[in-house]
């Protein structure tokens, strides 16, 4: 047992040409070997380059490197998101926790390139703040390579490699990327207290990125005994646990512990995962199991969309035939919270969008746009102007309830369209 450190251009060397190589998620991307493998463009033909979300850069999709990489991505990010909309890159639309069987049965992996924590005594290093699809493409790549970080909080769960395992491994001692939480303005805040509304003490929750979740989890300051099964742990959960709303104590699946599957905003929300216990991070094939979300009793699971029809139809990848980010999670818990006894599958949306010039509840979605959650699993939407329970329920009286909470301005309009379609009676 040992680990030699080796240069990140002598870590990427054995790329080739054609080879598939996945890049580590989130606040965990490897930026040294990313830059390095980059680096060897001139040398590398067709190298297929796979992840989901990253912080970091990609410089591997700017059009000078067309010849030499093909990204495909699992989720858009901020950072791939023009190469896929100007075709330079691909994007494979799947539920998340789908992903980690790819490695193992269709997209069998060259090369994992990740970054670690620093190994213990026995020679273990762990994944880190990102295990979601990680795990699994270090379980099934032919070569693994990482940065080893001392930035790197040591996680709990499902998330360690051993030294031996690893092909190559790069010291670096850089801080992790922070993704920091943007001020919450008035309509979100609405829309959080909403939310906030339909769950209950000793609820279990799952939220994921930006401005709404940030908000549902201020105003539920003052609920008790919540518990945590999501994607991501942001910095709004540790608030909740250490203002004692969030204690675990009454989950009945993973009881006192907050179960996740990458952890992502401050680096004082890295130093709270480090080596501690009560966080334990798996992969998605795991934490994103309808079934395994399911045995979570009363589970409270909060989305986004960019659109929604009059029959409960969501879009939340694609603006129109452009995509934007990705199916993710979603449609893994809201079927997960539908089927959790006393559960809630929430779509969380503003009433509009391009600073209220049009509708996000509409009487059809965009051209091209894409159904990712369908009309048969929406329960629960919620604006800034209210609550509908869509379950149970027609399309007509669905299209009722859901410009009841669309805005006023655009409330007319949507009944006048529904009536067209004959959602709605004249």
């Amino acid at each position: 047992m040992g680990l030699k450190f080796v240069s990140a251009a002598e870590a990427v060397a054995g790329i080739n040409s054609g080879d598939r190589v996945f890049i580590g998620s989130g606040a965990s991307e490897p930026n040294e070997l990313v830059k390095a493998m980059t680096a060897r463009a001139p040398e590398l033909r067709g190298v297929n380059v796979l992840h989901i979300l990253t912080l970091g850069d990609a410089p591997y999709v700017e059009p000078e490197y067309a010849e030499s990489f093909r990204h495909t991505a699992f989720f858009i990010g901020h950072n791939v998101r023009k190469a896929v909309q100007e075709g330079r890159a691909d994007f494979m639309p799947i539920f998340l926790g789908d992903i980690p069987a790819l490695f193992e049965e269709r997209l069998p992996l060259d090369w994992a390139l990740v970054q670690l924590s620093p190994p213990d005594k026995h020679g273990y290093c762990t994944v880190g703040v990102a295990a979601d699809v990680v795990v699994s493409a270090i379980r099934h790549a032919r070569n693994v390579v990482a940065e080893i970080n001392p930035n790197m909080p040591r996680t709990w769960g499902n998330t360690i490699i051993h030294v031996d395992q690893l092909k190559g491994a790069v010291q670096v001692d850089t801080p992790l990327p922070e993704l920091l939480p943007e001020p919450i303005d008035d309509v979100s805040a609405a829309i959080g207290r909403n939310v906030a509304g339909l769950i209950d003490d000793g609820d279990c929750l799952q939220l994921g990125i930006g401005t709404i979740p940030n908000a549902v989890l201020k105003e539920l300051k003052n609920h008790r005994h919540l518990g945590v099964h999501t994607e991501m742990l942001s910095d709004g959960i540790v608030e909740l646990v250490r203002s004692g709303a969030i204690d675990c104590s009454r989950k009945n699946y993973h009881p006192d512990k907050a179960i996740c599957s990458f952890v992502m905003g401050s680096r004082a929300l890295y130093d709270f995962v480090d080596d501690n216990p009560f966080v334990e991070s798996y992969g998605n094939e795991f934490v994103n199991d309808p079934f395994n979300i399911a045995r979570n009793d009363r589970m409270a699971a909060v989305n986004s969309a960019i659109q929604i029809d009059l029959t409960g139809q969501v879009n939340s990848d694609s603006v129109g035939s452009r995509p934007y980010s990705g199916i993710g999670g979603q449609v893994d818990f809201i079927r997960g919270a539908a089927r959790s006894k006393g559960g809630r599958p929430i779509i969380a949306l503003p009433s509009t969008a391009r600073g209220g010039e049009i509708s996000r509840i509409v009487p059809t979605l965009m051209d091209g746009a894409g159904v990712v959650t369908s009309r048969g699993d929406v329960r629960y939407v919620v604006t800034e102007f209210g609550v509908a329970d869509l379950y149970a329920k027609s399309t007509r009286e669905r299209a009722t309830s859901l410009i009841k909470i669309a805005h006023p301005k655009f409330q007319e309009e949507l009944e006048r369209r529904g009536v067209e379609l004959k959602i709605l009676h004249s």
